[in-house]
């Protein structure tokens, strides 16, 4: 089984080039944002305390998280492996994940971490928000998602650097040009 972790600050094209590794490479794409949204539409019980959480504004636990976690992987035990898109966010998120891979019997094969320089990823936000509409990408709340992405998830990259796992790749560039650059470290 291959299980693949891609970082990379808001706007750093994480989700896209998610889906395009996990088509070519046949992985199960977990999206920790999708899945919610999911378990809380299909009324599960895991979405069902997932949502009483939400309503209180309050951030989904770690332990509910790893336990919808391994939910799908359980539900997906004929996937050559999984991409973790959006998770873990904190070291105490990757310490969970990796004692639920242990119980699996499974790790993490590969980190990726799609490098992007503040100002493009501002850009890049201000611009998806003026096509699609989005109210949540404004210059504050993109500043903000930073300084937490800088904050919470940066410190990740040393964690699984010291594992001999990680690849910086740079976000700049073509979708393409970005893909075959992940592919030539992943091949």
């Amino acid at each position: 089984m291959f299980n693949l972790i891609l970082f990379g600050p808001p706007g750093s094209g994480k989700g896209t080039q998610s889906i395009k590794l996990a088509e070519k490479y046949m992985l199960k794409h977990v999206s920790t944002g999708d899945i919610l949204r999911s378990e809380v539409k299909n009324q599960t019980v895991l979405g069902i305390k997932a949502q009483a959480i939400m309503n209180t504004g309050e951030l989904v636990p770690d332990e509910l998280l790893i336990e919808i976690l391994h939910a799908v992987m359980e539900n997906n035990k004929n996937a050559k492996g999984f991409i973790f898109d959006g998770f873990p966010r904190t070291i105490v998120q990757a310490k969970a994940l990796d004692q639920l891979l242990v119980k699996m019997q499974v790790s993490i094969n590969n980190v990726i971490s799609l490098e992007v320089e503040d100002d493009e990823v501002v850009n890049r936000l201000l611009k998806r928000a003026e096509i699609e509409g989005r109210k949540d990408d404004n210059t504050e709340t993109i500043n903000n998602r930073l300084t937490v992405y800088k904050s919470q998830t940066c410190p990740l990259l040393e964690y699984y650097d010291k594992q001999k796992k990680l690849y910086r790749i740079d976000g700049i560039g073509t979708i393409d040009s970005i893909f075959k650059s992940i592919c030539s470290k992943l091949d």
